[in-house]
């Protein structure tokens, strides 16, 4: 009895499948799952292994679906939406984390059903990630409870008050680990700038990015105040800020990148 399906097992529907199902009390048991897709990502099929069920393509009523998570390509959805909710029942819950399909497009595809529109980043598929999500106006309050374990499985989980908001969303943790690599790319180049090697300049600028973001998250102090922390007056890190905070350094370059991908993101949802 197929209750949770999941259409579309690469890494993250994978990683949303193994979320669901770990730990000695798991949010979905194996025997409720059913995966869709031909090409099985290792998450999912290691669920498999354990006994999910699992088609390559959905073709047949699934009538006792009750939550079903869209995790395909957005470009397939026009091809393969229609065919989808044909299978499901009128009652179910539809969670999209398709980027750019909007909840309008996913109420003219699934209509009558509950949708969720959310928008996961990318640390989500080792359980590290923050998920935003909006939701249609059919969830009612017992099935928002349940979505948000359902998507909590890989990390963080934010409600939002409006969907304009996911493409902020998107501009700020869905882009967001890309600068975080860059950053790290950059500061290991200017290790190696000033004599290190490139191994000994990468394991420290990967290793001090670990450990401060561990300790934002431990501590419960605001970034702020970690900074001041470690900032002596007139002491070496006062000095490397003089240079990234001033009016055209970090703080600036941030914001039009930001900005860019904000504008970028809402593009792509007109687009789509």
């Amino acid at each position: 009895m197929s209750t949770h399906i999941v259409i579309g097992a690469g890494r993250m529907g994978g990683a949303m499948l193994s979320g669901w199902t770990s730990g000695k009390k798991p949010i979905v048991a194996i025997k409720d799952l059913l995966v869709v897709d031909p090409r099985a990502g290792d998450g999912a099929k290691s669920v498999i292994s354990k006994g999910a069920s699992h088609v390559e393509r959905l073709e047949y009523n699934v009538a006792t679906a009750e939550f079903v998570l869209l995790a395909i390509k957005p470009q397939s959805f026009d091809a393969i939406g229609p065919e989808i909710a044909l299978c499901l029942p009128p009652d179910c819950t539809v969670i999209s984390i398709m980027a750019g399909i909007t909840v309008e497009r996913l109420q003219e595809t699934f209509p009558g059903r509950a949708i969720v529109r959310a928008m996961p980043n990318t640390p989500a598929s080792i359980g590290k990630g923050v998920t935003a999500f909006i939701a249609g106006k059919n969830l009612n309050a017992s099935r928002k409870k349940h979505v948000t374990k359902l998507l909590g499985a890989v990390g963080t989980v934010i409600e939002l008050d409006n969907e304009a908001m996911i493409d902020m969303v998107t501009a700020v943790s869905g882009s967001g680990p890309a600068y975080f690599f860059h950053m790290v790319e950059a500061l290991t180049g200017a290790g190696q700038a000033i004599g290190l090697s490139e191994d000994q300049a990468r394991q420290l600028a990967t290793q001090t990015f670990i450990g401060a973001g561990a300790l934002i998250a431990q501590t419960g102090q605001s970034a702020t105040e970690l900074r001041q922390a470690v900032t002596s007056p007139n002491g070496t890190t006062q000095a490397a800020l003089d240079v990234l905070m001033t009016e055209n350094g970090l703080p600036k370059v941030l914001r039009e990148g930001v900005n860019a991908a904000y504008r970028r993101s809402q593009e792509l949802g007109k687009d789509s």
